[in-house]
């Protein structure tokens, strides 16, 4: 929550807030015990820790399904066999890339280097949208490009730790998300009966992912990891119970992304995400002592602005500024609506 983004005078700020507040706390919390149970315990198999996640999810997702009212967006979907092969399995296996590269990463990067690299995520899925010619390359997204490479290679330099694997495995889990995600955008905008425009919450997007993922998982941790695996052994030094946790808390993350969208928008996920970054960076240097050098600091910066033009443009990012100063020190009508004319011509950035 922001003073860009405040709602109207009557209107309550404590469901948002408090939906932010969730967001951001689920974030940070699953990341670190990730990073926490991989590397400070006996369990260390990402690949099977991220099964275990995936076959957690699809329990949750069936039982919520038939107890609440949560996953009732799945009734309005047309879903057949041909349309869960063309368009759930597909993203469902990029998706568990993407989530097998992002746990095996924590064997070779701490917490603050890993969120510095995924400032390149945004760069990758526009490259990848070009590629697919899903959106037209332009010089300012192209100029954009070069400013955030730019700082992430300042970040890199500055990296005390670094890891020729682990940025491989960190790349690799950008370059599978962002195919998934156009993926998703190709599918959803599709208009030629070849498949049917649908729009999926992210618990339902679970729902009928989260079982593609787990069979996927398990195929590649049998192939790797499975046969070193001490079994029940490793997972009584561990704790049931710390799995069992660390599952749940992977799941509010989820429940927490479906009730922040209920609540605000895309554009208010993408201002608190700069701050949400910047938190799990300190509490990364608290707990692990990591050490971020002065160059990391500069390149992590230029990123974060470069990230923050290239997500919501000038006019945005002007039109907010504007509505949210004549909301605390008044002004004229007139001046309102022009900033809410600039956010509504980059809703869809």
């Amino acid at each position: 929550m922001t003073i860009l983004d405040l709602p109207p005078k009557e209107a309550s700020i404590w469901p948002v807030t408090l939906g932010v507040l969730s967001w951001v706390f689920w974030s940070n919390l699953t990341i670190l015990f990730n990073k926490w149970v991989i590397e400070s315990t006996e369990f260390r198999y990402p690949i099977i820790l991220t099964t275990w996640h995936l076959i957690f999810a699809t329990l949750a997702t069936q039982v919520l399904a038939r107890t609440t009212t949560l996953l009732d967006g799945r009734k309005k979907i047309r879903m057949d066999g041909r349309t869960y092969l063309r368009m759930i399995v597909p993203i469902g296996i990029l998706y568990s890339g993407s989530l097998v590269c992002s746990n095996i990463v924590y064997l070779y990067l701490n917490v603050s280097f890993i969120q510095m690299l995924k400032a390149c995520g945004p760069i990758i899925t526009l490259l990848t949208s070009w590629t697919w010619h899903v959106t037209r390359p332009s010089l300012s997204s192209f100029l954009n490009i070069l400013l955030i490479a730019f700082s992430v290679g300042l970040a890199v330099a500055g990296e005390v730790q670094f890891s020729w694997t682990g940025v491989l495995f960190q790349l690799a889990s950008l370059i599978f998300d962002a195919n998934r995600l156009v993926m998703i955008q190709i599918l959803v905008s599709a208009d030629d009966g070849a498949a049917p425009k649908m729009k999926m919450d992210p618990l339902v997007t679970l729902y009928y992912s989260a079982p593609v993922c787990a069979v996927t998982n398990f195929l590649i941790a049998f192939y790797t990891e499975l046969r070193a695996f001490g079994g029940w052994g490793v997972v009584r030094e561990t704790g049931l119970g710390v799995l069992l946790a660390n599952a749940a808390v992977g799941f509010m993350l989820n429940v927490s992304i479906f009730v922040l969208i209920g609540k605000t928008s895309g554009l208010t996920m993408t201002l608190v995400s700069v701050p949400k970054n910047i938190l799990l960076i300190v509490c990364s240097v608290v707990i692990w002592g990591t050490e971020i050098s002065v160059l990391q600091m500069v390149g992590y910066g230029i990123a974060l602005v470069g990230l923050f033009y290239y997500s919501l443009g000038w006019e945005v990012i002007r039109g907010k500024w504007d509505a949210g100063y004549v909301r605390l020190v008044g002004g004229s009508e007139k001046s309102g609506e022009k900033g809410v004319e600039g956010m509504e011509d980059h809703q869809d950035v």
